[in-house]
């Protein structure tokens, strides 16, 4: 007797019905499945490093790097780039979301804020960060504002992006049966329009989340005394590799965490929707 399994698509689900036969698989095996292919490659690269193939002055073994990574944990030297470096992308997350999510929020209910506010956005939104860095360090040094500003410009255009997208998308017929209905303006908002743009909205932070690491990444490059990207630049100066690969390797995983994060948030906030929820 076959059964059939649903999948993920687009940040959805097929429903049983429509899915093809095959094995049905608890959360807890795909959890261990999507580890599947980093645990292998990890047991290669180990295997590569430990019979030669790989130069450790090049990229040092999975063994060796733990081992960097619990020297610096015990000497507090990793902790502390570590918060300090969650400190900036935090503070420039909440900074850039907001102005991200109010500029979103009145483009998308207003076509005036539009015209006014959305192509000077976008004209902003296509500047590299490599390229804006030179002004940004101009206007405010090479200190904790500038980097934090970073963070913020990078996570505001996702949010800003996918909330208009999220707003404009709402089915009319939903806003009009609420008017029937007997919904005032307040109301047509915060019980249809935006409970219907949340989907997109909670994507956008998702996309924010990534891009918030990516700018903190060239922040900390430039007059950094702490963080990730400074123990990275340090470690490039003495040549030492596993402290490089360690950084980069923190990056993935908080970046996998903070994914989790907004997928955790999704199911919380989206319970009513067909597509998320406790199943998913």
């Amino acid at each position: 007797m076959s059964v059939t399994t649903q999948f993920d698509v687009a940040g959805g689900r097929i429903p049983s019905s429509a899915a093809s036969p095959g094995v049905r698989l608890g959360a807890g095996s795909l959890v261990a499945l999507s580890w599947l292919v980093p645990v292998l490659l990890l047991i290669v690269w180990e295997a590569l490093a430990r019979y030669g193939w790989i130069e450790p002055q090049l990229l040092p073994a999975p063994s060796k790097v733990a081992l960097t990574a619990y020297k610096l944990t015990v000497s507090g030297t990793l902790l502390h780039d570590l918060s300090v470096s969650l400190l900036r992308a935090a503070v420039g997350f909440a900074i850039g979301g907001g102005i991200g999510f109010a500029l979103g929020t009145l483009v998308g209910f207003s076509r005036l804020a539009e015209a006014l506010i959305d192509r000077s956005v976008q004209m902003v939104r296509a500047i590299p960060f490599l390229a804006v860095l030179p002004l940004v360090i101009v206007w405010l040094g090479v200190g904790e504002g500038q980097k934090i500003f970073l963070v913020a410009l990078g996570v505001a255009f996702p949010i800003y992006v996918n909330t208009t997208l999220g707003i404009r998308q709402v089915d009319p017929k939903l806003i009009e049966l609420g008017r029937v209905q007997g919904l005032d303006n307040r109301e047509l908002i915060t019980r249809i329009i935006l409970p219907g743009a949340l989907p997109s909205i909670l994507t956008g932070v998702r996309f924010s989340l990534a891009t918030a690491w990516l700018a903190l990444v060239v922040a900390e490059t430039i007059g950094a005394q702490a963080g990730l990207g400074f123990l990275a630049l340090d470690a490039r100066e003495f040549l030492r590799t596993d402290v490089i690969v360690l950084t980069v390797v923190i990056y993935a995983l908080i970046g996998v965490g903070a994914d989790s994060l907004a997928r955790l948030l999704e199911r919380r906030l989206l319970t009513w929707h067909p597509n998320y929820g406790a199943g998913r």
